[in-house]
């Protein structure tokens, strides 16, 4: 039986060297003191903030230092909890970063509503005084636009003391998911028993065995379903969470309240769902072809996962990967090629499973670390665009903190997937466009489909499953299993349309995915893949500038509002052609599928 391995059988040069933030643990707790005692000094600033233009720009300046040390110690212990889960030790070291953060937040609770003793007029007179105060320019003027929803001193410090309490919910699902949900075991396609993970159901999902896809996809949602009133409830206590922190800012809804900070207006997510409706029967059109190309009488949801053309089950070594990527992405020029190379020279890329290890993948790193990224690597070409999507993020992250002082370097989650989606097409145009079989050709394309269809369709019906459940807790509805379960098998139903049988477990599938706890995140994919697609359009035609462009909105970090910084690319989300154009992209590939299939299969 085939078992996962345990962390310490994993090879070290395929895992992320920590030790770039910190040398040792006892060197993170030392940190970890002296960081405990820089947080006692915000106390000193209480009264004196706004009393001139040197004192706000003295205490701007002090919470960057102080920041700066809590998030190098927090990427430290989070990033080495990722790596195993279950380690005693590095769940006691996330404690520790993570109460402190909480005490930092509740001791600098005064400062807002002190901020907001003035008004920002006052604070313009300042930057106008003082040059090193113009600076903070953006931040400032972020955050004076909260004004309408601030809460008093009092109100503000008991919202801080809750703080580890009111994210409770991520964290109970996090735990309960990567740590303690166990999935049994099920029969691979060569007659073994092998265990089912998180990590390993995507490859069983895609199985050329139909029976092996069945029962992994049973296997998983009965898993699920066994826990569906834990989940449910952590989930609900989520919602409740965020709606009620909407309504105590004074904001119409938890979506507007969760777009109010990037400047996103909440029609730009209403029209994203409206234009993805009104185009769904491309989607349709994708599951007819996958239907006939699979000769199915019945399209099940356990089926729409399986690659079309057998050439998908391809195996990359991680070595092969790496050099495919770096080839593909060497459009981008030679300074940022080098730059990614040093990923792999230098051990940013946490690559296997292993137990406990957090599933999925991410790139995460901030100012003073590197911009690390957890794979769990199975050797698939979805790994290889896996790579190269985690790649765009941490290039996004390097660019934007080496051109950028520290309160401008962090770009918003908004603007995160261009980066990403960026890369994965430039890899996956650039193996198409070398590739010399036709039928290597197919599965590319065929990749190339998945990504629009995961990236735009599957995330904005995430997007409007989340829009339903909040409007319906604001509407005075309990959140409970049924009812969840309910919505989310409507929108399959709806999303997948009459000639895909809509299995009945589906309706629990909302309960795995763990973007439901980032607060209207998901949107965000489709926007960035939109966005992407006429990115990547500009740069392979040999657009003037469009290279360069692009370039200058990676390096643009978080000095303007996402959507004015989006502009610097060329792209306008407002409106809904940006949209509309990924989706006669796909359409576009779709056909192109259908004719190089007919070719090779119907001669």
């Amino acid at each position: 039986m085939e078992k996962q391995r345990l962390r310490s059988e994993i090879d070290e040069k395929d895992t992320w060297d920590l030790t770039t933030i910190f040398k040792s643990d006892e060197e993170f707790l030392k940190e970890l003191e002296s960081a405990s005692e820089e947080i006692k000094k915000v106390e000193g600033f209480r009264g004196k903030i706004t009393l001139s233009a040197s004192n706000l720009l003295s205490y701007l300046q002090f919470s960057d230092t102080l920041e700066r040390k809590l998030y190098k110690l927090f990427y430290y212990a989070h990033l080495k909890f990722d790596s195993d889960t279950t380690d005693a030790h590095s769940q006691k070291l996330k404690g520790l970063i993570d109460n402190l953060l909480q005490e930092s937040s509740e001791m600098s609770s005064f400062v807002n509503p002190e901020l907001f003793s003035i008004p920002y007029t006052k604070v313009e007179e300042y930057m106008e005084e003082n040059a090193e105060l113009k600076k903070y320019h953006h931040a400032l003027e972020s955050f004076y636009r909260t004004y309408p929803h601030k809460l008093s001193e009092v109100e503000e410090h008991i919202l801080s003391s809750l703080g580890n309490v009111l994210s409770a919910p991520e964290e109970t699902f996090a735990c309960l998911t990567d740590s303690d949900m166990k999935f049994g075991s099920i029969t691979n396609e060569k007659g073994e028993l092998v265990e089912l993970t998180e990590s390993n159901y995507t490859n069983y999902i895609r199985s050329k065995d139909r029976t092996v896809r069945q029962n992994a996809f049973t296997r998983l949602f009965e898993t699920y379903e066994a826990f569906k009133n834990t989940i449910a409830k952590t989930f609900a206590s989520n919602v409740d969470y965020l709606t009620s922190m909407a309504k105590i800012r004074k904001f119409k809804s938890s979506l507007e309240a969760s777009l109010f900070y990037d400047k996103i207006d909440v029609c730009i997510y209403n029209n994203l769902i409206e234009t993805v409706h009104k185009h769904l029967p491309v989607l349709y059109k994708y599951y007819k072809l996958k239907k006939d190309i699979l000769h199915l009488d019945t399209l099940h949801l356990y089926d729409i996962y399986v690659d079309l053309v057998e050439q998908t089950d391809k195996e990359y070594s991680f070595e092969e990967a790496k050099e495919t990527v770096l080839e593909a992405l060497q459009v981008l020029g030679e300074d940022y090629t080098n730059t990614l190379r040093r990923a792999f020279e230098e051990r940013w890329i946490d690559v296997y499973n292993n137990v406990g290890k957090r599933g999925g993948a991410y790139s995460s790193g901030f100012y003073d670390t590197n911009p690390f990224i957890l794979l769990n690597y199975e050797g698939k070409l979805r790994d290889v665009s896996t790579l190269a999507h985690e790649g765009g993020h941490s290039m996004h992250t390097y660019l934007s903190c080496k051109n950028n002082p520290y309160h401008d370097s962090s770009y918003k989650i908004f603007v995160a997937e261009v980066a990403s989606t960026v890369n994965e097409l430039l890899l996956l145009k650039h193996l198409y466009k070398k590739e010399t079989d036709d039928k290597q050709k197919l599965a590319i394309l065929n990749e190339m489909l998945e990504l629009f269809k995961s990236t735009i369709y599957r995330q904005v019906m995430f997007a409007e499953f989340e829009k339903r459940v909040h409007a319906l807790k604001e509407q005075g509805e309990v959140l409970t299993n049924e009812l969840l379960s309910k919505e989310y098998y409507q929108l399959n139903q709806l999303y997948f349309g009459e000639d895909v049988v809509v299995d009945d477990l589906i309706r629990y599938e909302w309960m795995r995915i763990p973007h439901f706890y980032y607060d209207f995140y998901v949107y965000q994919y489709a926007i960035g893949l939109s966005s992407a697609c006429y990115i990547v359009d500009g740069i392979l035609s040999g657009r003037e500038g469009a290279k360069e462009s692009y370039l200058n909105f990676l390096k643009a970090g978080g000095s303007d509002y996402p959507a004015e910084i989006l502009k610097m690319a060329g792209v306008d989300i407002t409106k809904s052609e940006v949209v509309e154009s990924a989706i006669q992209m796909f359409d576009e590939i779709m056909d192109e599928f259908q004719a190089l299939y007919d070719k090779v299969y119907q001669k």
